[in-house]
């Protein structure tokens, strides 16, 4: 099995598919790097060296007891592009994932990378505080934390349908893809499951957004209920310089999959 070892020995496991420019992709909360399936195999298809790796605590990956906050994930992200020796990489940061690809580059600046890409990320900061007035609510958060320390299947299996914008009228995810997505999630550890929680929703990316010197693509969808777009990306395009945005049309959270052929595109184009 394919390991980069990290900090603390941590093992991270990778994919690395294909070959030609790379391009380091950064799953989002709860998942791992099987949530990539679309994206990995069209750009590997299409030229691109492809990596893709789980986040400590989660997938594959070795399940230590602390470690999750983001400069421990910008070390563990360096530790990737390091171990694997990548230069001039791509990262894409999905949802959470947005999180270490902003505190990277502001963290170890822009050596091995080229562009960057947020995809319905967390940042700038969501957390609702006297200096973020305009943020989500930490009970929100708190009640987050409380579903998953009671009943991690069930909170799992709820959260599901509004990362997906499943509804009745709404068919374009299947019941296997949000089953498969819930047992995925479930491989991680429960406690990095609850901190990260914490780390997405506390952690203040605003001053290292203004420090990212790489062009960067900021996609979001504007029915995204998990991370809000106006809380979110929004922002991120007006605090990182030069930035391009694109708002997907009555997109969800999780537009890896439901505007797939779009997404795929749009990342072909821009690394490209």
């Amino acid at each position: 099995m394919p390991l980069v070892q990290s900090s603390g020995n941590t093992d991270l496991f990778y994919n690395d598919w294909g070959s030609g420019k790379p391009v380091v992709l950064i799953h989002g909360w709860p998942l791992d790097a099987d949530m990539w399936e679309h994206q990995s195999v069209f750009l590997a298809r299409n030229g691109y060296r492809v990596i893709a790796y789980d986040r400590r605590g989660f997938g594959r990956s070795s399940q230590p007891w602390n470690g999750y906050d983001y400069d421990t994930f910008a070390d563990d992200l360096k530790a990737v592009l390091d171990g694997l020796d990548i230069q001039g990489a791509t990262l894409v940061g999905f949802s959470m994932g947005g999180g270490e690809v902003a505190r990277y580059l502001s963290k170890y600046g822009s050596q091995r990378v080229s562009k960057a890409v947020l995809i319905s990320a967390v940042t700038p900061f969501l957390l609702e505080t006297a200096d973020n007035p305009d943020g989500v609510p930490k009970s929100t958060f708190d009640q987050m934390v409380d579903g998953l320390e009671k009943d991690r299947p069930n909170f799992l299996a709820t959260f599901n349908k509004q990362f997906f914008g499943a509804g009745l009228l709404n068919f374009s995810v299947s019941n296997e893809i949000m089953e498969w997505s819930r047992q995925v999630a479930m491989l991680a550890s429960p406690k990095a499951t609850v901190d990260c929680v914490r780390a997405f929703s506390e952690t203040d990316f605003r001053a290292d957004l203004a420090k990212i010197d790489v062009p960067t693509l900021v996609i979001h969808g504007d029915d995204d209920q998990t991370v809000p777009i106006d809380k979110s990306g929004a922002l991120a395009a007006k605090l990182i310089p030069n930035a391009e945005y694109k708002v997907y049309k009555g997109e969800p959270h999780g537009l890896f999959h439901t505007a797939k052929d779009r997404l795929n595109e749009d990342l072909k184009a821009f690394i490209g």
